[in-house]
């Protein structure tokens, strides 16, 4: 199948309203998306809502929320204690859809539920796009999902005006990378290193050439995550990839400060800093202006 047949594939038209506006603001303004991803009910799911909040006023243009599991396998130590301080907690996937609609009240904020296919799958392919639908959520990425066996999932979300987020990796080969995004809506989610989640101190040298290889075979937005914890490593991708998904940073703060009154604030500043290596240079906006 050839790139332009890719890009034509139905199921990548089904975008999120939300996120579509999302990445076109962006794109006028020469700024690239922060997304945030955080642990619902970590640590309470009473602190959700507000941490969310904080991250918005930060400048996160689109939310990860994440369903705790208990055997978080594609994640680092940081994120795995936060699925169990939530577990702790009695969050589960409908005291995540739950949080959502509190969300909604007061916030346009485009939210994604991230979870591993487990808690999604008891829950119910159709029943969890019925209810995430209505609560007001934009779209999912389940991480252990399969394209193989993703078809009555996709078809689920697809028929509600859902989004489905799928990962590429740097050990993807191209066929199956035009494979994946042929399921996609709203962006494409690229790990940028191999291994878990967690915090790292350089972008691989790879991450770019996996941006290169999946433009080449979709023109949905692009997401680079894994290991992005500073406003450096945003400032290197920005000008390759569409967004940048930071994670493990965000959660290692909330637990260092879990019981703090500034939690919030500092969660607003860090998230103010990353997005400041997220604007592009001044060329670009000249240019964006034209």
């Amino acid at each position: 199948m050839s790139a332009a047949e890719v890009k034509l594939a139905p199921l990548a038209r089904q975008a999120s309203g939300r996120i579509e506006r999302a990445f076109t603001a962006l794109q006028a303004r020469a700024s690239r998306a922060l997304i945030a991803y955080v642990t619902a009910g970590d640590p309470s799911p009473d602190k959700t809502v507000g941490l969310v909040k904080a991250l918005e006023r930060g400048g996160v243009d689109i939310l990860e929320l994440g369903v705790p599991f208990s055997d978080p396998i594609a994640d680092g130590p940081v994120i795995q204690r936060a699925s169990e301080r939530a577990l702790a907690a009695g969050t589960s996937v409908a005291t995540v859809l739950a949080l959502v609609r509190q969300l909604r009240r007061d916030s346009e904020i485009p939210l994604v539920v991230f979870s591993y296919l487990n808690p999604i799958l008891r829950y119910g392919f159709e029943r969890f796009a019925d209810e995430a639908a209505e609560a007001g959520v934009d779209g999912a990425l389940l991480t252990d999902l399969t394209i193989e066996e993703a078809d009555g999932y996709v078809e689920a979300m697809r028929q509600r005006g859902l989004c489905c987020v799928f990962l590429v990796t740097q050990t993807t080969p191209n066929a199956r990378i035009a494979e994946i995004v042929k399921r996609c809506s709203g962006f494409v989610y690229l790990v940028a290193r191999a291994g878990v989640t967690g915090v790292s101190a350089s972008v691989s040298s790879e991450a770019v050439p996996l941006l290169e290889r999946t433009r080449e075979r979709t023109d949905l937005p692009l997401a680079l995550g894994f290991g992005l914890s500073t406003r450096e490593q945003m400032q290197q991708i920005a000008p390759h990839a569409d967004a940048a998904v930071v994670g493990s940073a965000f959660v290692r703060l909330i637990a260092e400060h879990a019981d703090g009154v500034r939690l919030e604030g500092k969660l607003e500043a860090l998230a103010r800093d990353f997005k400041r290596g997220l604007k592009l240079p001044e060329e670009a906006t000249r240019m964006a202006a034209v």
